[in-house]
């Protein structure tokens, strides 16, 4: 665990969604559960199963099948949070940004859950694996341009971040979905990669307000991860180097940063290509 350190929502543009309910972050301490609690129920955020949210400190489970943690957060709205942990801080917050996203996140758990139940089976499924995927590394890209898209579905990392620059920093937007991937945020390190929906978005997208766009993309996430014929497997994810997003990572200001090939990884198999997320 790290000590507090509210100045990581100024720290980098990755954090810019966790801007729009900075208020309660920025103070000296961390925040006290009940400031937490107050957040969640100002918003009326409900579970996947429209139970209202509501915090509680871990606690001893039987191993049965209602007392499993996605189980809880359905039928009970229970989310359990670790004090003082990064982890959990970042996946409450998400919940508290992105609140229909992460309650479809938690509907899909559970309908598998109950399935995996009925078919006698103990290990997880593709689908269960894809959704933990994207709600622990997943990102959302949103464009105006086609092209830009198709370079991320191409892994044409030096083509989309250096040679059409100009046209991501106008018409991309990034917002990170992950709570991991906030996490590992907090002391940077090239490696890290998200796991990306991708999103089609007219011209004027681009100039609403932050607000306004974080809230139509968890609309139009939360219909997708409800759509049972998606998130079947994680290669339909498409990876992410993160630290190549223009002006996320300052050695990227150099077109040499995107010639690493351990990074910038030129490419999947055909199979999985076809598959990655499309707006």
């Amino acid at each position: 665990m790290q000590n507090w350190d509210a100045e990581f929502i100024n720290r980098s543009p990755l954090f810019e969604p966790l801007s729009i309910h900075a208020a309660m972050l920025r103070g000296a301490q961390w925040p006290e559960f009940a400031e937490l609690q107050a957040a969640v129920s100002a918003r009326a955020i409900v579970s996947g199963g429209g139970q209202a949210l509501r915090l509680a400190f871990p606690d001893a489970r039987s191993g049965a099948f209602e007392d499993r943690y996605e189980v809880r957060i359905y039928r009970e709205g229970e989310l359990q949070l670790r004090s003082q942990n990064w982890h959990d801080l970042f996946n409450l917050l998400m919940w508290i940004t992105f609140p229909r996203a992460k309650a479809a996140i938690n509907a899909r758990h559970h309908q598998a859950l109950l399935s995996q139940q009925a078919r006698g089976e103990l290990n997880r499924g593709p689908a269960q694996d894809a959704l933990t995927l994207f709600d622990e590394s997943g990102m959302i890209v949103a464009a105006s341009d086609p092209d830009l898209l198709q370079d991320v579905r191409d892994f044409a990392w030096k083509r989309l971040f250096w040679q059409r620059r100009g046209r991501v920093t106008q018409g991309m937007h990034w917002l990170v979905f992950g709570h991991a991937l906030y996490e590992k945020a907090l002391q940077p390190f090239v490696g890290i990669t998200g796991r990306a929906v991708l999103f089609e978005v007219d011209r004027g997208f681009h100039g609403l307000p932050l607000a306004r766009q974080v809230d139509l993309m968890d609309e139009r996430l939360a219909l997708r991860v409800a759509d049972k014929n998606l998130f079947q497997v994680t290669g339909e994810l498409a990876p992410l180097p993160l630290l190549g997003v223009p002006g996320w990572w300052e050695p990227n200001n150099q077109s040499s940063f995107y010639d690493d090939t351990t990074y910038f990884r030129p490419g999947r198999s055909k199979r999985n290509a076809g598959q990655a997320a499309r707006g």
